[in-house]
């Protein structure tokens, strides 16, 4: 990534401020939507968490890097992956539930799932029910 890149600064809901390159914040559907603005109020997302998300894009976003000299690796970015989810018992649950209310309202504002086929539509919401009921359990 080059220090010239775009860069969007993401606040989270107890006020820090985040300045991202623009590719990590792609990563994240629910950003792609409100890009257009230069600072995007994470009303439910803590500082805590948005930080391990904004790491976790980060090291995606060079996951898929064009040069292979600043590529990661897949059996690194495994690795990587794995360690990230190391967390106390509150992080993950507060991690948890944010990608759950991210993938809720993903699947939310998806205009394909109109399109979808009802055994299509029933499956993704299937998965939306479970992982709400992992994170309650």
């Amino acid at each position: 990534m080059s220090s010239s890149s775009k860069k969007i600064t993401l606040k989270s809901s107890d006020g820090e401020a985040f300045e991202v390159d623009e590719a990590v914040a792609l990563e994240s559907p629910t950003i792609k939507d409100d890009c257009a603005e230069n600072v995007i109020p994470l009303p439910d997302v803590t500082s805590k968490i948005l930080a391990k998300v904004i790491e976790y894009c980060k090291k995606h976003v060079k996951a898929q890097a064009t040069n292979p000299d600043n590529r990661t690796s897949d059996d690194d970015l495994k690795a990587w992956d794995a360690e990230l989810v190391q967390l106390d018992t509150d992080t993950l649950f507060c991690l948890i539930q944010s990608l759950v209310d991210l993938i809720r309202q993903t699947v939310a504002d998806m205009t394909m799932i109109k399109e979808m086929t009802p055994a299509a539509e029933c499956e993704v919401l299937s998965c939306i029910v479970c992982l709400g009921l992992l994170y309650e359990a």
